[in-house]
């Protein structure tokens, strides 16, 4: 089931499965997702709970049980409740259930996706509770993974767009290669640069995963006009660019992430993971990624 949310400037619609955006259009009706052509890359915008990446050798155990497990986590796959879909705002949620708990995850959670539009800016909010009759802390990662159409139109290409900081960085490169874990290495790709060049090259190793960016937003921009999309990604400790090697680049996804793949070298043991946040019984805690459109 799909909902539509819209105000002056932008018109959203969310799947219940996944609780994925899968259409943002503007006030001329352009279409800023991508639109999950299969033969590139079939997802718009996934949200990745209750991990980000993949964990060493495709699961985890907890308490002598081992639960398989793919990569970025089970929410993108499964189908969410809507609760509302009013106004400028969409509301949606996802809760642990028996049969959940003994295939895939053995840990009670609430996870509510807030969809919000403000002017051209999008707000998607994340929050997730450990609910107060549960058994046992919440450990969980979590992160955004929106894919945006690249070019814009039919008039650019490739090498009309780059990426933006809003001051100079030099990034430290978090290293997953070859099998997407983390293999103790790290290294810069860019040193003071406030700009990075989107070229058909540039993801034919995979993504870049950033480590202490001091901007506070990346962008997709087009050079001649300006037109840009900006995410805001204050207080995430990792931000991770991605197109998919398909010549020429079709989209590029920004994907701010509060938590990190597994190491090469990590227990499979849950609770030794790494995590964005650890809830007691009754806590909660929230998210949230703002990007702007101006185009």
């Amino acid at each position: 089931m799909q909902a539509t949310i819209q105000n002056e400037f932008l018109t959203l619609t969310v799947d219940t499965h996944g609780a994925e955006a899968v259409s943002l259009k503007n006030a001329a009706g352009e279409e800023l997702l991508w639109q999950a052509d299969p033969a590139v890359w079939k997802r718009h915008a996934p949200i990745l709970f209750p991990w980000t990446g993949k964990l060493v050798g495709g699961s985890f155990t907890h308490r002598g049980k081992s639960y398989p497990g793919g990569q970025h986590g089970f929410a993108r796959d499964l189908e969410h409740t809507l609760l509302s879909a009013e106004g400028d705002t969409l509301r949606l949620e996802l809760r642990s259930t028996p049969e959940l708990k003994a295939e895939r995850f053995p840990f009670d959670f609430v996870l509510t996706s807030t969809f919000r539009l403000e002017g051209r800016t999008l707000h998607h909010t994340l929050t997730v509770q450990n609910p107060a009759d549960a058994a046992e802390e919440l450990r969980f990662g979590i992160g955004y993974h929106p894919a945006f159409r690249i070019p814009f139109d039919g008039r650019h290409t490739t090498e009309n767009y780059e990426f933006r900081f809003d001051q100079p960085e030099s990034p430290v490169i978090l290293d997953c290669r070859p099998h997407g874990l983390l293999n103790g290495k790290s290294y810069y790709q860019w040193k003071n640069a406030q700009a990075v060049p989107l070229t058909d090259e540039l993801f034919a190793h995979d993504s870049f995963c950033m480590a202490g960016l001091r901007s506070k937003t990346v962008g997709i921009y087009e050079k001649d006009t300006g037109r840009s999309i900006v995410c805001n990604v204050e207080g995430y400790p990792y931000t991770l660019i991605w197109s998919a090697p398909a010549k020429p680049v079709r989209f590029v996804c920004i994907e701010p992430w509060q938590s990190l793949p597994a190491a090469e070298t990590d227990s499979p043991e849950w609770n030794d993971r790494a995590a964005a946040a650890c809830l007691k019984p009754g806590e909660q805690w929230a998210t949230t990624l703002s990007t702007t459109f101006e185009r």
